[in-house]
C-alpha cells in the first residue's frame, strides 16, 4: 500500500519547511508508548523518567493507533515557519467539537477495544470537553517532556531545514526527496510513500509542508485530510548525536589561537545553530555567546543565515579545517 501526493505546477512553488513544537510533543508522547523502538532517545528517556511518571498519558495513547487514523484536530499543521507551542495549542483548543467527534471516532476504531472503552465513550459523549482535556494534557506533556530540551531540539531541526533547503535550491524536488527518507520516491509529478494503508491526494495548489522531527524516527509520516494542508513529517538529520555530549575536547592549538571560550564556541558548531541554542549547549549567557559569534564571523570563520525569526551560524571551510586539527586536550 502507498501514499501518493500529486503535484501540479502551482504546488512546485509552494513547498515549505516548518518546525512544530506541538508535533514534537505529540511524538515524544508516542515514544513513551513504545520506548523500545527508540534507542536514540534512551538518554532523554532517563532524564524525563520522573516527570513522565507524573503524567497520565493514557487518553492521548488511546488516540495513537499502531496503524490507522490519528486525530487531525490534535495536530494541525503549523501556520508559519516558526510558531510557538502556545500558538499551536490555541488552534487545538479552537477545534470544532462536531468535527472533533468524527475525528475521535475514526481514531478510536483503529485500536481494538478503544471505541467501547470507558475513556473512549467519555470522549464521544462530550467532544467539546474532550478537546479541552486533551489540550490540557498536551500542554502538561510539553512542559514536562519537551520544553526543558527545546533549545537543543530546535537547533537540530533548524540545522536540518538549512541543509535540505540547500538541496532543494541546488537540485529541485527530485534532489530533496531523494535524500529525505528511504521510503520516499519521486517520479514525474508524484511523491510516493511506502505505507501499510492507502492515501491518494492531489495537492491542488496548496503545496506540501515539510516538517523535520526528532521523535518521529524511524518513520516518515504523511497525512492530513482536507481542509488541512498536506504535510510530511520526516526524521531530522543528526539525531544519533542529539543527546550526546560535545564531540571531544577543543584542540589545544586552536584554544591558544582564538582563546578557550571562542574556540569552544567554534567547536560546538558541528551543525548550524542559533545563539540561544549554543548558549544552552555550552552553559553560557546568550550575550556572551553572541559576542563570540560576532568576533568569529568577523574573522571569516562563520557565516550566518536567517531562518524565520532565527539566525543560524555555521562554520566556513577554514573553520572546519581548524576544528579538525589535533585533538589533544588542553
Amino acid at each position: 500500500m502507498t501514499f501518493h501526493y500529486r503535484f501540479g505546477p502551482a504546488d512546485l512553488m509552494r513547498c515549505r519547511f516548518s518546525i512544530s513544537p506541538r508535533w514534537e510533543t505529540q511524538e515524544a508522547v508516542r515514544v513513551l508508548l513504545d520506548p523500545r523502538r527508540h534507542a536514540y532517545h534512551l538518554p532523554w528517556l532517563r532524564q524525563i523518567r520522573a516527570a513522565a511518571a507524573g503524567l497520565d498519558l493514557r487518553p492521548l495513547w488511546l488516540l495513537m493507533p499502531r496503524a490507522g487514523h490519528n486525530p487531525d484536530f490534535l495536530s494541525p499543521p503549523p501556520a508559519g515557519p516558526s510558531v510557538t507551542f502556545e500558538e499551536e495549542l490555541a488552534r487545538v483548543r479552537a477545534a470544532d467539537p462536531q468535527a472533533a467527534e468524527d475525528d475521535l471516532r475514526r481514531s478510536l476504531v483503529c485500536t481494538p477495544g478503544a471505541l467501547e472503552s470507558e475513556a473512549g465513550q467519555r470522549m464521544l459523549a462530550d467532544p467539546a470537553r474532550a478537546v479541552q482535556e486533551l489540550a490540557d494534557l498536551m500542554e502538561a506533556a510539553w512542559h514536562a517532556l519537551v520544553a526543558p530540551h527545546w533549545p537543543r531540539l530546535r537547533a537540530l531541526l533548524e540545522a536540518d531545514i538549512l541543509f535540505h533547503s540547500r538541496r532543494l535550491a541546488a537540485g529541485g524536488l527530485e534532489a530533496l526527496f531523494d535524500g529525505l527518507h528511504p521510503d520516499l520516491r519521486w517520479s514525474g509529478d508524484t511523491l510516493t510513500i511506502d505505507r501499510r494503508n492507502h492515501h491518494d491526494r492531489s495537492l491542488d495548489g496548496q503545496g506540501l509542508l515539510l516538517m523535520p522531527s526528532a521523535f518521529v524516527w524511524p518513520e516518515v509520516v504523511g497525512g492530513y485530510d482536507p481542509p488541512w494542508q498536506p504535510t510530511l513529517a520526516y526524521p531530522a538529520r543528526g539525531i544519533g548525536a542529539l543527546w550526546t555530549a560535545s564531540a571531544g575536547p577543543t584542540p589545544r592549538a586552536l584554544a591558544r589561537l582564538l582563546g578557550r571560550a571562542r574556540a569552544d564556541v567554534l567547536c560546538a558548531l558541528s551543525d548550524p545553530a542559533s545563539t540561544t541554542a549554543l548558549a544552552h549547549r555550552l552553559g553560557l549567557a546568550p550575550s556572551t555567546v553572541s559576542s563570540h559569534l560576532k568576533a568569529l564571523q568577523g574573522a571569516g570563520l562563520l557565516v550566518a543565515s536567517r531562518h524565520g525569526h532565527q539566525i543560524l551560524y555555521e562554520r566556513t571551510p577554514l573553520a572546519i579545517a581548524l576544528t579538525a586539527g589535533p585533538t589533544a586536550g588542553a
